[in-house]
Parts: C-alpha cells; structure tokens; sequence
C-alpha cells in the first residue's frame, strides 16, 4: 500500500473517531493527531463545534501566514490550542464548506505528504499544495460564456454515459488536458461537437489533426444540437450535470481537477444556474473515408505540401452522407472506448 493510500486510510478514520465524538463548545476543536511528525511536532486535524473539519500544521509562535486565504471554501488561519500538557501554535487550514469534505480530505492527505517530505518546513509544503489546488477554490475569474457553457453541456453528456458504465471513465476526459480528442482509450478517441442553431448540423474543426484517428484505433464524432431553454425547470444545467457526474465517479478531485482546468469552478456554479439546455438530437459518426474534413494525412497522401498552420474549418453534417451510426453501434463504440482503457 503506498503512503497516499495509507493516509488516506488514516484520514478516514480520523475524521469518523471525531464525529463521533461529542460536540465541544464554542471555539473549541476536537482533535486527532496524525502520524506524520514535523520540526514542532505531529500534524493534527479537527472538527470544531459547526461539524467543521480542520487541518492543523504545528508552527513556532512567531511564524507569520500567507494572507488572502479566506472563503468561501477554504480558510487558512494561525491559531494556539492548549491540552493538560502543551500549547502550541497551529496552521490551521479549514473547511467552510459541508459539500466540499471529501475534497477537502484529498487535500488533507496531499498536505500530509508534502509535509513528510519536507519536515523542516511544513509550512512551505503547506503552500506547494495549496498553490496546486488553487484553481479548485477560486472564487474570483472570467465566467464561461454561453457558447464555452454549451461546449461543456455537450462534453459532460458523453462522459456521464462513460461514467454510467465505468466510475474510473473521467480519465478518459483528456480535452482538458490539451489532447486534440475531447476523450481518448487504449486505442480509440471521441470528439464531441456541440451546436445551439436552430437549423442544420454543423461541427467546428480545429486544427489538421483533429480528425485524425489515433494510430491502431478508430475516431468517432458525436454532434450534439442544443436548445438552450427560458423555463426554470425545463431541461438541465451544466452545475445540475456536474453534480451528478461526481456521484458517478469515484474520484471527485480528479474530476474537478479537470473542470477547473476548462475554466468550470465549483464556487461559480450559482452564477450559471439559469443557462439550461436540452439535447433536442444526438448523432455519432464514424470518422472514415466518407466523412467530410481535412488532415495532414490526407493532404500528405495526394500530395499536397503541408505547410499551413492552425487551421479551422466547418464541417456541414446536414447532408445524407455521412450516415450516422445505429443506436446499438453508439453503445459498441462507448465500450469500445472503455475496454482497456489504462
């Protein structure tokens, strides 16, 4: 078992002995020590009387924290507890929000690490981590747009049909990470377009290799056509999306990790509550010889110098070719990109 994985056994069980313990009073935490030992002693973590949890880096009196640090989810703060044998200055980094537990432990646990490496200076490990899950808790930046949200919508249905069949499908998500396919498997990818126009199927195609198929795999599209809707209970939002996505999955950071990184942050979820779409048609296309669109292979292939860059180009799929899979095929290639997926 690797030391992350034991620590977050021992997180679990920490917080569990906690809560179950009885409240203490006003200002007040309840406390369990946590074996990793630095310069002034063992890291800790708490629960105060709200039910919320703590996380407790042991300082010397005269250390001074980064500022800034202040909610809505996170709260970084320098506080002194006393026990019948010793008083000691904590950094203590809190949780304010009841949602964001789990998450938070995933943090508590990176800390725990970071801090074991680095015992002279628990505190500038403290900072590594937090400046890695900075973006997670942001609570301030540019909103997505209706077209970015509409994007999103679009790839956020797939994956909740992964997910359906496998909680581990959210590594299959790799647009976020910069990969020109929105999903890729052991061998074969999936790119999804999105459109919100009233007429016609058209699908914007970014760059000569987006349409190429992974080496020994296949390629498969999936157009989404969007109606974004008035009524406040009429079709879904991208927040009413992601929250089911992380009950599917079964590892929520890593799931944020990537949402963050597209520009989706869970303290904005308010600020997009009233975009609401439905999907009024789907359609999965395979990327073969029939299907419109232009590649650096294919220009290479007739013999055409490949000299220009970044390309974008508009694929019309309103036609009669090219056919659109079967619903069963769909459900074949979802498996597909599933199967030994690593």
């Amino acid at each position: 078992m690797s030391s992350e994985e034991t620590f977050r056994r021992i997180m679990t069980q920490s917080w569990a002995g906690l809560e179950a313990e009885a409240p203490t009073g006003d200002g007040r935490l309840r406390v369990a020590r946590l074996p990793v030992d630095v310069v002034h002693g063992p890291l800790a973590v708490g629960i105060d009387y709200e039910g919320r949890r703590h996380m407790l880096i042991p300082i010397p009196s005269d250390r001074r924290l980064r500022a800034g640090l202040d909610g809505p989810g996170l709260r970084l703060r320098k506080r002194p507890l006393e026990d019948e044998e010793t008083y000691q200055y904590y950094a203590d980094l809190s949780c304010l929000r009841d949602d964001l537990g789990d998450l938070f432990s995933e943090l508590c646990v990176e800390i725990m690490s970071a801090a074991e490496d680095l015992p002279e200076n628990p505190v500038k490990a403290l900072y590594r981590v937090l400046d890695r899950w900075r973006s997670l808790f942001r609570t301030h930046g540019t909103l997505l747009g209706p077209e970015q949200l509409a994007g999103l919508f679009g790839e956020l249905i797939v994956l909740h049909r992964l997910l359906e069949l496998d909680p581990s499908a959210h590594r299959l998500w790799v647009g976020p990470e910069g990969h020109r396919h929105d999903f890729l498997g052991a061998t074969d990818a999936v790119e999804v377009k999105t459109s919100t126009a009233d007429e016609g199927r058209r699908a914007r195609i970014h760059g000569l290799d987006q349409l190429e198929a992974p080496t020994g795999g296949q390629l498969s599209l999936v157009w989404l056509g969007l109606r974004r809707t008035a009524g406040p209970t009429v079709g879904d939002t991208v927040p009413g999306l992601v929250d089911r996505l992380l009950r599917l999955c079964d590892d929520e950071s890593a799931l944020l990790g990537s949402l963050a990184r597209v520009g989706y942050r869970v303290p904005d979820a308010e600020r997009y509550q009233d975009v609401r779409f439905i999907v009024r048609e789907e359609r999965w296309y395979r990327v073969g010889p029939e299907f419109p669109g232009l590649t650096a292979q294919a220009l290479t292939a007739a013999g055409v110098p490949v000299s220009v860059l970044d390309v974008s180009y508009t694929v019309d799929l309103s036609g009669a070719v090219p056919l659109p899979m079967e619903p069963s095929e769909a459900s074949r290639t979802v498996e597909s990109l599933l199967q030994g997926a690593a």
